[in-house]
């Protein structure tokens, strides 16, 4: 990975865990089964990329460019990802390890988490309106403060969500989910 610019390459195996990798920019480029924990790849761009089974455990993403980048099967695990660069940020995951993670005051409008482990990620502060969380563990995730207009939550479990902290309206639950919305109360529902 000498030049700058990569384009429309496939990166397979490859280790980059714990190197420093930064000012480089990915264009429709494939990642497969790289690992690139505890990697700093600061000041990076990512654009139209697609990771697949990577491993991104504790990956340094400051200043870097996420557009229209997509994760499946990867695990990314206690990523600050509210340091990326805003300006075009774009995510999808599936079927991905998130716990732990920070998307801190992130606009990430419509983005899709599909089968995702969510567990004590923060959420304070981002603008997730019209979001899905298909089958998504939510556990001791933390929305503070949050946009959840038109989101949908109808499938996802383990989630506590204070409704009179967050922007809501129109936001999807499904019946047995309700209890999410209601725990700071203390209520016992069958």
């Amino acid at each position: 990975m000498e030049a700058n610019l990569q384009e429309d390459k496939k990166f397979e195996q490859l280790d980059l865990s714990e190197q420093k990798v930064t000012n480089k920019e990915f264009v429709a480029c494939e990642f497969v089964n790289c690992n690139f924990s505890k990697a700093n790849l600061s000041n990076n761009d990512f654009v139209d990329c697609y990771f697949k089974g990577c491993n991104l455990a504790l990956v340094q993403f400051s200043n870097t460019g996420l557009k229209n980048v997509q994760f499946s099967q990867c695990k990314l695990m206690g990523i600050d990802f509210s340091k990326c660069n805003t300006f075009l940020f774009s995510v999808g995951f599936e079927n991905s390890q998130l716990d732990y993670s920070v998307f801190f005051q992130k606009k990430m409008k419509k983005t899709s988490f599909k089968d995702c482990s969510l567990k004590e990620v923060d959420f304070s502060e981002v603008d997730l309106s019209m979001s899905v969380f298909q089958n998504c563990d939510l556990l001791n995730a933390s929305f503070n403060r949050s946009i959840l207009e038109k989101t949908d939550f109808r499938t996802a479990y383990n989630f506590g969500i204070d409704p009179e902290l967050n922007k809501m309206k129109h936001a999807k639950f499904s019946t047995e989910g309700l209890s999410g919305l209601l725990s700071k109360y203390q209520l016992d529902i069958d």
